[in-house]
């Protein structure tokens, strides 16, 4: 079950046109993948709050950032961000299992 839907990134990000559908739509996926990889656990249904608001930042930041780098500009993390959010919910380990 999808983390969140393409109409909650929309009203996140305040857009009311229909032609990055299928992109946000891709960014919303990549997101949700990510939050999961991170936190190294399967994401619960329905997904907590710190979760969703994650992966709208997220989707909204790749949908702002689409190449790898970006040249001339000075940007900072957002205090209470993603890392933020998402680090309750990470799973621990503590050493290594040599299997």
């Amino acid at each position: 079950m999808p983390v969140t839907s393409l109409a909650l990134l929309k009203q996140h990000m305040a857009l009311d046109h229909d032609l990055d559908d299928a992109l946000l739509s891709h960014k919303l996926d990549a997101a949700e993948a990510w939050a999961a990889l991170f936190t190294g656990t399967a994401i619960p249904d329905p997904a907590p709050a710190p979760i969703t608001e994650a992966v709208l930042q997220l989707a909204a930041f790749w949908y702002a950032n689409r190449e790898a780098v970006a040249m001339g500009i000075t940007s900072a993390p957002v205090p209470f961000g993603v890392h933020a959010l998402l680090s309750p919910y990470k799973e621990s380990v503590v050493g290594h299992v040599a299997e």
